[in-house]
């Protein structure tokens, strides 16, 4: 049981959370802060959280687990002022989507607190934000990556990963740089394609006809490109290295497919096709 839970950044994930564990009834008090505060009034409407905190120091006092649910780039910041308000007995854990960053931050930030927090990532979402998107099946069936360092308190990553159980979802443990390569695969890349060929699109001479006689083909591709931009820019400057690894790559796969497509082989087309089709059947 969670007596007091503060989150920070009231949006899809932390207020979902929120949502999850009050119908779970694990739960006791769920304070919210963030900037927008008609965001944080219609949290307090909608009861995903309970009241409003008018800075981060009243925020965390007295609080048993601490969420991080903004963007990345403001959890460092977030961090160093919550530290000195936090009691021992406080677990902070985050929601973001790059892990190597944001420890560093937090170690630097939280001093000696830095054993209490515990690195988190849930692999959901959705590409809808704000409180008026959370709903309390977020996080049902669905992966929850933790990444605790070699001097994480364990008793506070068990507290976490009880946290998360209890919402439906499955836990798992890895470190937090394979976290980001593997991320910067799976998720980082996906989005930015989805951007880059929205972009693309936007600012082509014929915008109009591309867009009034579009398919689901590209309704389907880049759907995720209606995502936070501040969270994805965010994402890419905390993720640079392995998000540029992974952008090698995909252009090394490109370059493969034109070479291909300009040389009329028709063969290896087929190959690569026959290939992905097999490995996207397996991944369902």
């Amino acid at each position: 049981m969670i007596n007091r839970l503060v989150i920070i950044g009231v949006g899809l994930m932390g207020g979902s959370l929120a949502l999850a564990l009050r119908a779970a009834g694990r739960v006791g008090e769920i304070v919210g802060y963030g900037r927008g505060l008609t965001n944080l009034q219609d949290a307090v409407d909608r009861r995903v959280i309970d009241r409003v905190a008018t800075s981060l120091g009243s925020a965390v006092r007295e609080a048993d687990v601490v969420v991080l649910a903004t963007p990345v780039g403001a959890m460092g910041d977030s961090l160093a002022e919550i530290a000195p308000f936090l009691t021992e007995r406080s677990v902070v854990t985050d929601v973001g989507s790059v892990k190597t960053q944001v420890v560093s931050a937090a170690r630097v930030a939280l001093g000696e607190r830095f054993a209490r927090f515990v690195p988190g990532h849930p692999l959901a979402g959705g590409e809808k934000s704000g409180v008026g998107a959370a709903h309390a099946e977020l996080y049902r069936g669905q992966r929850v990556i933790l990444t605790p360092e070699a001097e994480t308190d364990a008793q506070a990553t068990e507290r976490v990963a009880a946290m998360w159980e209890s919402v439906g979802a499955e836990v798992r443990r890895m470190p937090a740089g394979e976290h980001d390569a593997i991320l910067a695969a799976t998720s980082h890349l996906p989005h930015l394609l989805a951007f880059t060929l929205m972009d693309l699109l936007a600012r082509a001479p014929q915008r109009r006809s591309v867009f009034e006689y579009c398919g689901n083909g590209l309704r389907d591709m880049t759907r995720i490109a209606a995502s936070d931009p501040v969270m994805w820019r965010d994402i890419c400057l905390a993720n640079r290295d392995a998000i540029l690894a992974a952008l090698a790559d995909y252009r090394g796969e490109l370059e493969e497919l034109a070479a291909a497509i300009e040389g009329g082989d028709g063969v290896r087309l087929l190959d690569l096709f026959a290939r992905a089709k097999r490995t996207r059947e397996e991944l369902n």
